[in-house]
């Protein structure tokens, strides 16, 4: 399907958002693949930032050339979209919740936020310098930052922040890169808190035709492989290997 571009600006150094017009559902954790157009063959997989009405947010980062292709398209132009696709996030209602994202992992999680509605959310969001996003989380619960220059809020990794929070919590949402994901999961383990993390692989189709996306699952003293971007990309982490 073609949808029409509403904005398309850059929010921070490198990192832009796309606004689309927009009319499906999705839930919290989903993806969009996107023509990105210029030579590359393949669509890329993007999480939702938000949706709002009948508008979609995406945030992403220039990698390659798609997203450079990406970064240059104006308002009114049109774009081929397939979606939303995967599982997303589960949603508990009436717990104290801990959001944790790090990098490009940060965007998908403002929309699962804004969902949640429960009566107390921590955010910490760990980023490497330039900080974005933070003004919309703050609307939804009560955040917390980490750079790892120190530029802003706590100096180091957004794990550091959560460790004097995590025993008062319910439930644990988290997205980011894999050292972020596998460090949280072992502090999850440890607090003996139920964990739910996005995880990001290379994928070609979207729908589980090509396993390029497959990924280790534990399965008692063995394991199976699941595919990321239709089992996924949500999974519980105890469960999912990384």
């Amino acid at each position: 399907m073609l949808k029409k571009i509403i904005s398309n600006i850059e929010i921070s150094s490198g990192i832009y958002k796309m606004v689309l017009e927009w009319e499906e559902k999705a839930f919290p954790g989903q993806f969009i693949m996107l023509n990105c157009g210029g030579r590359t063959l393949l669509k890329r997989p993007m999480s939702i930032c938000d949706i709002d009405k009948k508008i979609l947010t995406i945030v992403y980062q220039l990698k390659g050339e798609g997203t450079k292709n990406l970064s240059k398209m104006k308002p009114g132009d049109s774009i081929e979209i397939t979606g939303p696709h995967g599982h997303g996030f589960d949603i508990f209602k009436n717990k104290k919740i801990l959001i944790v994202g790090g990098g490009v992992g940060i965007p998908p999680l403002l929309y699962l936020t804004k969902e949640l509605k429960s009566e107390k959310i921590y955010i910490a969001l760990g980023f490497r310098s330039e900080i974005y996003l933070i003004d919309e989380f703050k609307k939804y619960g009560e955040v917390f930052i980490a750079t790892e220059d120190g530029s802003h809020g706590k100096c180091g990794y957004v794990t550091d922040l959560i460790k004097d929070i995590i025993d008062d919590i319910d439930i644990i949402y988290g997205c980011g890169p894999k050292p972020m994901l596998k460090a949280l999961k072992e502090m999850a383990i440890k607090a003996k808190k139920p964990c739910q993390i996005s995880v990001e692989e290379r994928m070609g189709c979207g729908i589980g035709a090509c396993m390029v996306c497959a990924c280790k699952i534990k399965d008692k003293d063995n394991f199976h492989y699941k595919k990321v971007c239709k089992d996924g990309p949500v999974f519980w982490a105890e469960e999912v290997e990384i």
